[in-house]
């Protein structure tokens, strides 16, 4: 079930109204029994997976609490037979064919017979995201970060979660379980502060990330009928059209989950306002960044190791991230760029402070921040254009004739004759593309202002006829202007 379809249109509500009308006692069961019913909308028998990873992952967890911390040697065991089976599962459905593919390249070149089958698996909706929580909680309770929880139907809701079951936030045992357990009355303002978040997030992907999409995908799935500035507009509209897609599922998914009374981590901060390729990963897809902070990067030794080995921790993690997004050589580069970014960063930090204060930027703080924005975004784009591009050489085409054609691309969209020519990038009427860059700026506009203030605390003090507006407002422009084709999120297929 999507987040911007008339299904959950329905669901949302009747589960909500059920979940205050029923005793505290048997929340947790209706819950459970919408966030199945929630993920089998998409496909029935695939919920066995979910059944089978809870299993494995609550017979870990109390098999491993029974030994006390000085006796891990005997949890371990436990530990590794939910990690191989998560990791089992994933590779299974997300990773083999891609292995079984390169071994056959391998074997034709060098010359040997192979003949492996491949499966033709359809992979499960939101398995990354569940595989990394239900991963998290058995790490955590090897280490006697968390007690197992002993409640099966308490674990099962845990993985299954319908808020944030397909795309994240990834939350950790040690938030969600907790809540799971309270009781949570009927609350006006936190109610009013979920829905609000909620048209928000629909906002971002309905109205901007899917009609971005429409001008993106023209250009992506057909890159060498354009060269120049199609390429660029069509990489910068992919670098929004992620943004508003993945943020307006968290942003839906917070705001469910807070309409109930639970409360869900931060997953995206602003990230284009970032300064630092770093920085910028302390705002995008927070819940997957500290995840792989926490449960790969500081077991390799993080930065208290030698200074060669701090680099190859920070660039593992980078590429395994790149791995986790997809079977595909496009995301290993992605993830490898993005690593090679931080590294680069690190290496060079003190030397471009110094050209920075020497050339007196610093002491124009606006506008050495602005090119501080600039250059990440740059580079943050260039990396998108590996991960949306359908094959390397489809990326690699891209990137070297982004700026070719340069001079003939302005003319020709400059020429009162063959204006739109391209209609830079959709062929069709100019209007979408005035609006793709209206909504834009909105967005821009929006976040400029969080960036600041606290945008909720502004809301609630204007009158309520203003907040009133603001909210029809918002609603009319998604009716009136929202793609309601029912297109899914793009982290959907991760």
């Amino acid at each position: 079930m999507l987040f911007n379809s008339f299904e959950f249109l329905v669901f949302f509500p009747t589960v909500v109204g059920l979940y205050f009308l029923l005793p505290y006692r048997f929340r947790w069961l209706l819950l459970l029994i919408a966030s199945y019913t929630f993920y089998m909308f998409w496909r029935v028998d695939y919920a066995i997976i979910l059944v089978i990873s809870t299993l494995i992952d609550y017979t870990c967890g109390r098999m491993m609490d029974r030994y006390s911390e000085e006796e891990r040697a005997r949890r371990k065991p436990w530990l590794w037979l939910s990690l191989v089976s998560n990791l089992g599962i994933l590779f299974t459905f997300k990773y083999y064919n891609f292995f079984n593919g390169a071994a056959s390249d391998l074997a034709n070149l060098l010359g040997v017979s192979y003949a492996a089958p491949a499966f033709e698996l359809l992979l499960p909706m939101g398995i990354s995201f569940y595989t990394f929580q239900t991963m998290s909680y058995s790490i955590d309770v090897y280490y006697g970060r968390i007690k197992a929880e002993k409640h099966l139907g308490i674990f099962a809701l845990f993985v299954t979660f319908f808020p944030q079951l397909v795309a994240g936030p990834i939350e950790r045992a040690g938030n969600l379980l907790g809540q799971l357990k309270q009781k949570h009355d009927f609350d006006y303002d936190r109610v009013t502060s979920g829905l609000r978040l909620m048209a928000w997030g629909l906002f971002k992907k309905v109205v901007v990330a899917d009609r971005l999409a429409i001008m993106v995908n023209q250009v992506y799935n057909n890159p060498t009928n354009y060269e120049g500035i199609p390429l660029i507009i069509a990489t910068v509209f992919f670098a929004f059209q992620i943004y508003c897609d993945f943020s307006g599922y968290s942003d839906m998914a917070i705001g469910a989950a807070r309409v109930m009374g639970f409360n869900l981590m931060e997953n995206f901060r602003r990230p284009y306002f970032s300064k630092s390729i770093k920085e910028f990963w302390g705002r995008w897809h927070i819940s997957l960044s500290t995840w792989f902070r926490d449960y790969l990067y500081i077991p390799l030794g993080g930065n208290r190791v030698v200074k060669w080995r701090w680099y190859y921790n920070i660039f593992i993690v980078f590429l395994v991230s790149g791995f986790w997004h997809g079977a595909n050589w496009t995301f290993l580069v992605w993830g490898a760029l993005h690593g090679f970014y931080q590294v680069f960063g690190e290496v060079t930090k003190r030397k471009r402070d110094n050209l920075a204060s020497q050339i007196g930027l610093k002491k124009w703080g606006s506008l050495y921040s602005f090119i501080q924005i600039g250059s990440t975004f740059v580079l943050v784009c260039l990396a998108w254009v590996f991960f949306r591009a359908n094959t390397i050489g489809d990326a690699w085409y891209i990137t070297t004739n982004i700026f070719m054609g340069f001079t003939e691309s302005l003319s020709t969209i400059t020429s009162s004759s063959v204006a739109f020519k391209y209609y830079i990038l959709l062929g069709k009427a100019k209007e979408v593309f005035v609006l793709a860059l209206l909504f834009i700026a909105v967005l821009i506009i929006i976040d400029s202002i969080q960036e600041r203030y606290r945008i909720k605390s502004l809301i609630v003090s204007y009158p309520s006829l203003l907040r009133l507006s603001l909210y029809s407002f918002l609603i009319i422009t998604i009716i009136l202007y929202g793609n309601f084709s029912n297109t899914e999120f793009i982290y959907f297929q991760f």
